[in-house]
């Protein structure tokens, strides 16, 4: 190993070692361990063997300078390993000294700032991050973190995160503007579910410590724009154009009178406007799930595959333009004008953009290439590849949690070891497409450059998202040169001639339909169950042994090492077991139940807007890493925080039963027909019992009619050696009386999934008696403006010897029938530094 290589893997497993810290050092144990790297490195450089020196002459040198230089070489590595741990440490160190105080979480704070960054349009309303000049309660200075994100919800929507409605609806807000407004703020906080989004590490590494909601209803403070301004002109600009996009889609689709036509122009300036200026929200939902079914998405996103494709082809152009000179080829190679220049380009586009993580990480992997070759060195392809990996993890160590990070590197990876690349000619100098006779050579090495990718990737694919799409290889053939030499150069030069947005989305509306059509084919995607890390080895080396020129014998062997990945299935309870988890979708309710050979789910969590709700967000993701197959969804009643996943759980599995209180002309039965829950129901999976003991079939005709709480489904489960669980959706005092009277005995469990959130008007004392819980689990938002759950019904479970376990603290809770009195947190599996802490008991939160 060179001295070189030894550096650059040491740096990597140094940071990759340092994400794996439960809790950060202080600053001075991260200061002596920096020390002790130094020392390790200035000891490297006075031997006289070190990594990449001459051995010392003499009889045996060469094997005792060999050995030198190993020694070396490993001294090396362990130096730049400590090094880039203990800077790596104290990054983190001084950003987290800037975290939110938690004695300033759900207070209104009026806070002056300045907008810095465009705002984006949500059905919910605005949101933007604000660089915070001013903070006071009162007359007092509060200081706050130096950026966050705030929200202002448009009134009548669903109200902001605490769950208020505000009075006023946001006016229009610029990049650049300042403001003075009353906030309420508090720290990022996401949900914690196996194999789920880790949002508190992307607010993390975004640089967002505090989240707010703008004060804006009757007895609020009126939010003040206080100037205009361009602080942040770049942000500024973007808005002005996506504004323009949109207002340019607006018209066009008004020029025609059929409906359909006119929302497939604006969902195609959407995505226009996503190209040119980032806004990804700008993206409907359904357009998003055609282009990950057809595993184009990174294409109409700021990705970094998108970015290097954007220098490739500004690489090329330069490239064709410097050449007609011959006074500019001779100050500067062609090469290297179009290598600097498609670099530069792309740093503009990536700054354009919104200068995104991704688009930073590219920005400094194209960089760090460039300067090699424009040094004139020439490496091995393992070293350069080394080397962009070692400057991306150097400007941003978190990247190598990012799955963006693991696609964009083992794709590179996968071409420099197959023998490929022949997207990185332009910039060598090699190639130009734009010549006379060279369309076919590029599209048949795009081709194959398509299929090597495709295949070496799927098994990380899977690891990654647990869906891989069967026909991206076909629709990337089609969509990668239709977007990246027609739509997106259409887009980008329709600054200049906005006539050109409209071109641009006229390509895209001929693209769709063929798209739709992939996606809509069966089997289009193929899923598989979260694998173990040895099994997503073997496939990555199955899949580079496939695309590598070997042997036939040697590419049998890996289409064996593929097979782990799409047969692996994960363990189930045993026959006359049952095994719960609680996800943590926020203000709502939903449980998976699980048995030997089947699979239940109560309640599809809340939705949060149009375009979001539990079931895209959590339950689709957890179901898809489990492999599961819903055999029956309970809806305990219609209230939205437990329904609003319901459709998206329901798309998904279509061979589930629906067991519901809703009532007949719900839209849901429009999706799948609900038998209605009636107290007597039964029936046994794999020697586990389950009952429904609530409403009785009398309850729906009572006078007057009961609320929709009163009519919550409610379900014991009971394994075959008594362990049970009761899942009471929210039912209020009057119902737990009758069931305490009609059915105390069967009300006694093991696990309760505490009424109604631990609101004050359930889990009366006689129905705590009755159920003698060994573990009350309460499923609810943080921070959430209900008081849920409240500390009298957690006193009063605690009181009767019952362990409070909240979703909050405690993230997805799982309990299983043969440890009835023990639950596994999910936050407690593997607990990093950047994880947030709720100051408040897990039995507390958001009193």
């Amino acid at each position: 190993m060179s001295g070189g290589s030894a550096a650059l893997l040491g740096w990597i497993a140094g940071s990759a070692a340092q994400l794996r810290q439960p809790a950060l050092w202080d600053a001075g144990r991260y200061g002596l361990s920096l020390g002790i790297a130094a020392l390790v490195l200035a000891l490297v450089l006075a031997l006289p063997g070190r990594a990449g020196g001459r051995a010392p002459p003499g009889a045996g040198g060469s094997r005792r300078g060999h050995g030198r230089t190993t020694a070396a070489a490993l001294l090396l590595c362990a130096g730049c390993a400590v090094s880039a741990f203990a800077l790596c440490g104290l990054r983190a160190a001084a950003f987290a000294r800037d975290a939110l105080d938690p004695a300033l979480e759900g207070r209104d704070i009026a806070v002056v700032g300045t907008v810095a960054a465009m705002p984006q349009r949500t059905d919910t309303g605005l949101r933007w991050r604000m660089d915070i000049a001013s903070a006071r309660i009162g007359e007092a200075a509060v200081r706050l973190p130096p950026q966050v994100e705030v929200a202002w919800y448009a009134r009548g929507r669903f109200g902001d995160a605490d769950g208020d409605a505000d009075g006023r609806s946001p006016p229009v807000v610029r990049a650049g503007d300042r403001w003075a407004m009353t906030v309420r703020f508090k720290a990022p906080h996401g949900a914690r579910n196996p194999e789920g989004f880790d949002y508190e590490l992307w607010a993390w590494e975004q640089g967002i410590q505090a989240v707010g909601s703008v004060r804006a209803g009757p007895g609020d403070a009126a939010p003040v724009r206080l100037a205009a301004g361009w602080s942040h002109p770049v942000e500024r600009a973007r808005q002005a154009v996506r504004d323009a996009i949109v207002a340019r889609g607006a018209a066009g689709s008004n020029a025609t009178a059929d409906p359909a036509r006119q929302q497939a122009h604006r969902r195609a300036m959407g995505v226009v406007a996503a190209l040119v200026a980032g806004d990804q929200r700008a993206i409907g939902r359904d357009d998003w799930e055609v282009f990950r079914a057809t595993g184009v998405a990174h294409l109409v996103s700021i990705s970094g595959l998108h970015v290097t494709m954007f220098a490739w082809l500004a690489a090329a152009v330069v490239g064709r333009l410097w050449r007609r000179s011959a006074r500019r080829c001779l100050a500067l190679p062609a090469p290297h004008a179009a290598l600097g220049g498609g670099v530069l380009l792309a740093a503009a586009y990536a700054l354009f953009s919104g200068w995104g993580v991704p688009s930073q990480r590219t920005v400094c992997m194209l960089a760090a290439i460039a300067l090699l070759r424009l040094s004139g060195r020439r490496w091995p392809w393992p070293a350069v590849w080394l080397l962009a990996c070692a400057a991306v993890v150097a400007a941003d160590p978190w990247a190598l949690l990012q799955a963006g990070f693991w696609l964009s590197f083992v794709a590179v990876g996968v071409l420099f070891a197959s023998g490929l690349g022949a997207m990185h000619s332009v910039a060598a100098g090699q190639g130009d497409i734009t010549a006379g006779g060279r369309f076919g050579a590029y599209f048949l090495g795009l081709a194959r450059e398509q299929a090597v990718v495709t295949l070496a990737l799927t098994p990380l694919v899977l690891l990654l998202f647990h869906q891989v799409s069967a026909v991206g290889l076909m629709a990337n053939l089609v969509a990668i040169p239709v977007v990246t030499l027609a739509v997106t150069p259409l887009a980008m030069l329709g600054m200049l001639a906005p006539a050109l947005w409209t071109a641009a989305a006229w390509v895209l509306q001929a693209l769709m339909p063929f798209l739709q059509a992939l996606a809509g084919l069966p089997g289009a995607t193929l899923a598989a169950s979260a694998s173990p890390l040895w099994a997503v080895a073997a496939g990555l080396a199955g899949g580079l042994l496939l695309t590598m020129r070997l042997p036939a014998s040697l590419r049998a062997l890996g289409a064996a090492l593929l097979l782990p990945v799409f047969l692996w299935q994960p363990a189930r309870p045993a026959p006359g077991r049952v095994e719960l988890l609680a996800a943590d979708v926020g203000q709502g309710s939903a449980v998976l139940v699980r048995t030997a050979g089947h699979a239940l789910l109560y309640d599809a969590g809340p939705r949060s807007g149009a375009g979001s709700d539990a079931g895209q967000r959590v339950l689709v993701p957890l179901l898809q890493a489990t492999g599961e197959r819903i055999d029956t969804l309970v809806l305990s009643h219609r209230d939205t925080d437990h329904t609003g996943g319901a459709p998206a759980v329901l798309a998904m599995q279509p061979q589930a039963a629906l067991l519901s209180s809703i009532e007949a002309g719900h839209p849901l039965q429009a999706m799948r027909p609900a038998t209605r829950c009636e107290a007597g129901q039964h029936w046994t999976w794999d020697g586990v019992e389950f009952a429904v003991l609530h409403p009785r079939a009398g309850d729906y005709a009572a006078q007057p009619a009961p609320s929709s709480n009163a009519l919550s489904c409610v379900l014991r489960i009971r394994a075959a050696d008594g362990a049970s669980a009761l899942l009471a959706g929210d039912v209020e005092r009057a119902a737990e009386a009758a069931l305490a009277v009609r059915d105390a005995e069967a009300l006694r469990s093991d696990l309760l999934l505490v009424p109604h959130h631990g609101s004050k008007g359930a889990s009366s004392p006689a129905f705590v008696a009755a159920v003698r819980p060994k573990v009350a689990l309460v499923q609810a938002g943080y921070r959430n403006s209900f008081g849920h759950p409240a500390p009298a019904v957690v006193d009063r479970y605690r009181d009767a010897g019952a362990r409070v376990v909240g979703t909050v603290a405690c993230g997805a809770a799982r309990w299983r029938s043969d440890r009835p009195g023990a639950v596994e947190c999910e936050r407690a599996a593997a607990r990093r530094y950047w994880q947030h802490r709720p100051e408040a008991p897990p039995d507390r939160e958001g009193a």
